[in-house]
């Protein structure tokens, strides 16, 4: 059985949770992280030298980086409808991947951050205005990529659809004035009803 650390309000355990919900995979999870503590054990830091949630165990083998394991887990179970086979379309989604960490990942983390988990009085108005305007032209271009497709890469979710949705739902729950992209409100609400997004993804901001 896999074994899971990481607190259920990280967005990058909501990936590994969703996908193991997706693949029907039995784990057992470990509260670690913020107020949970544990990253901070040596114990923590053998298995992940970054200190970071989440990490997996599989038998004898551990791993960070939560679009690695999300890859993995895919790989493992060879579901192909969520990491494909093809070349070309294998790397398609894994370029939405790596999109949502070299690009939204900076801006929308800060933007979280600062509304979320940042007392009014210590905000930073210069760094919200900032990172809204950077994340809007994120999902911009997510609105435009969506406009005539289901999902990111298609017909159907990939693991660019795992890497990346978890993202717009804190955008569109956030409490700011947002730009009208009906395309990717329209891909919101389909996320919306897979039970596996709505019971590890789709929960209040915290």
């Amino acid at each position: 059985m896999l074994t899971i650390w990481g607190r259920i309000n990280s967005i990058n355990v909501m990936k590994v949770l969703w996908i193991c919900a997706e693949l029907n995979l039995a784990y057992q999870r470990v509260d670690a992280g913020m107020q949970h503590g544990v990253v901070d054990t040596d114990e923590y830091g053998a298995m992940n030298p970054n200190r970071r949630v989440p990490t997996v165990r599989d038998g004898d083998f551990t791993l960070w980086e939560s679009n690695t394991i999300v890859r993995y887990l895919a790989a493992r179970e060879r579901a192909t409808q969520w990491l494909p086979d093809a070349p070309r379309a294998r790397a398609d989604a894994e370029r939405w991947m790596d999109w949502s960490t070299s690009t939204l990942a900076a801006p929308m983390t800060t933007l979280f951050w600062q509304l979320i988990r940042t007392p009014v009085e210590r905000r930073d108005p210069a760094a919200i205005e900032r990172s809204t305007a950077e994340t809007a032209r994120c999902f911009e271009l997510l609105a435009r990529q969506l406009a005539a497709r289901e999902a990111l890469c298609g017909a159907s979710p990939t693991v660019a659809d795992i890497a990346i949705a978890p993202f717009v739902h804190r955008w569109l729950a956030l409490p700011i004035d947002h730009p009208k992209l009906p395309a990717l409100e329209a891909y919101y609400r389909r996320m919306m009803t897979r039970p596996a997004f709505r019971q590890h993804v789709a929960l209040p901001l915290t």
